[in-house]
């Protein structure tokens, strides 16, 4: 049986936005997929081309812990690679994504 003041204990419990905001997230962005067969993966050598599912053009998806928050465009910026946001996916649909 629990405590019931330990239910509230939690209710009232707030996290600090501090310690929120020190947490460490992995950001990866995605070009396409590719389903294959291990044996054509065991083929694979440098020259190789692996086809994607993405179409060339098509926005690119920025991942945090492999869940897409956002779709963007390759851009330059003082010699590295970088994502131009030109979508963020609304928190309500980041959601029903979990």
């Amino acid at each position: 049986m629990t405590d019931p003041s330990l239910s509230n204990d939690m209710a009232d419990a707030q996290i600090n936005p501090e310690v929120m905001q020190n947490i460490s997230v992995t950001l990866s962005v995605e070009v396409g997929r590719a389903l294959i067969k291990i044996r054509d993966l065991m083929r694979l050598s440098q020259g190789s081309v692996v086809e994607l599912d993405h179409i060339a053009g098509e926005p690119l998806d920025l991942l945090v812990n492999k869940t897409v928050v956002a779709q963007g465009e390759v851009v330059l910026v003082n010699d590295r690679y970088g994502i131009r946001l030109t979508r963020v996916v609304p928190a309500s649909e980041r959601m029903k994504n979990l």
